[in-house]
């Protein structure tokens, strides 16, 4: 039974991340054909359509009760982006944090990661107030990131990524054909991984944040891992930061942004206890390296992988997986 679980939770992650990435191509072609300008589709199109995988599990969870999937993802993912995501490729090659304007973003991501802590330890939970403060939080983002980009017209680090897009975007029939792709994919995918998380949790007696934390988080941080390892081979991991940063901050703000208006999620006592605190750790190390404009070394890279190696560890220790 356990082992068809974790076979469908796969499944339901590689239908996630394939119908992500067509829905952000689909996107991209249509609103291309619309003669939208490039840097509009990069804020908007571009940086929700690459938190979509994250959003539609966490929405999914919260519709089907469980909570603790919804909030294992949104932490896992930051925590994992992080600790895993620099961390690995930086064994490669060292990633640099000198990136023009990485400082902004760096106090964004340390801002959300804050207000995200205060509404676990002081509210507990979730609701659809908070999570409309949370949307609210990312519209003034990207608005902030529109108005600078305008006014100075230069290139923010955090939506690098949508160079990627722009240039595989063509504007012919296949567009219709990844929207519905997409749109299909997405909410099927989500629902197949979040009904079988679910069991798998009841099944190995664990609560649900464990596999959200783990399975769910490391699955959709993969094609993030994906591209900064390919980049670390390539020798141009220089916008691995950025981007990381730029996911960690739509993570907390649009996606617990969605979890919260789809409904209220409470704060699981064991993640006020470990997960939240290795989630601000994580921001905080990866805020060092920003301020203080270090490369992440090799050594570095090693250490902070051997932290979320660790943290998983921590986490099976706990839940009776390993003993």
């Amino acid at each position: 039974m356990v082992v068809a679980e974790i076979a469908l939770i796969l499944v339901g992650l590689a239908v996630l991340l394939v119908a992500g990435d067509l829905l952000v191509r689909g996107a991209v072609g249509l609103a291309a054909a619309l003669k939208i300008p490039a840097l509009i589709i990069s804020l908007t199109v571009v940086a929700f359509g690459t938190s979509a995988p994250e959003m539609f599990v966490s929405v999914s969870a919260v519709l089907s009760g469980a909570n603790g999937i919804a909030l294992g993802n949104i932490i896992g993912s930051n925590i994992a982006n992080i600790l895993l995501v620099l961390g690995l490729p930086a064994i490669i090659y060292p990633i640099s944090a000198h990136v023009p304007g990485l400082q902004r973003h760096g106090l964004f991501m340390i801002g959300a990661t804050a207000a995200f802590a205060g509404v676990a330890y002081f509210l507990g939970e979730i609701d659809q107030r908070t999570g409309a403060a949370f949307f609210a939080g990312i519209v003034v983002y990207v608005g902030y990131l529109w108005i600078r980009s305008q006014m100075r017209g230069t290139e923010e680090p955090v939506i690098h990524e949508v160079e990627e897009y722009a240039e595989a975007a063509n504007v012919s029939g296949r567009t219709l054909f990844f929207l519905l792709a997409g749109l299909i994919g997405l909410p099927l995918g989500a629902h197949l991984l979040v009904a079988n998380a679910s069991s798998l949790a009841s099944s190995l007696g664990v609560r649900e944040d464990v596999i959200g934390l783990t399975i769910v988080a490391f699955g959709t941080s993969l094609p993030e891992l994906a591209t900064v390892l390919a980049a670390a081979f390539h020798k141009k991991a220089d916008v691995a930061m950025g981007s990381v940063v730029g996911s960690n901050i739509f993570n907390i703000l649009a996606v617990g942004g969605a979890a919260g208006l789809a409904g209220t999620t409470q704060f699981h006592s064991d993640a006020l206890q470990l997960d939240i605190p290795v989630m601000i750790g994580a921001a905080v190390i990866a805020a060092w390296f920003i301020f203080m404009k270090r490369d992440i070394s090799r050594v570095a890279g090693f250490l902070m992988a051997a932290t979320y190696a660790s943290f998983i560890a921590v986490l099976a220790i706990n839940a009776g997986v390993l003993h």
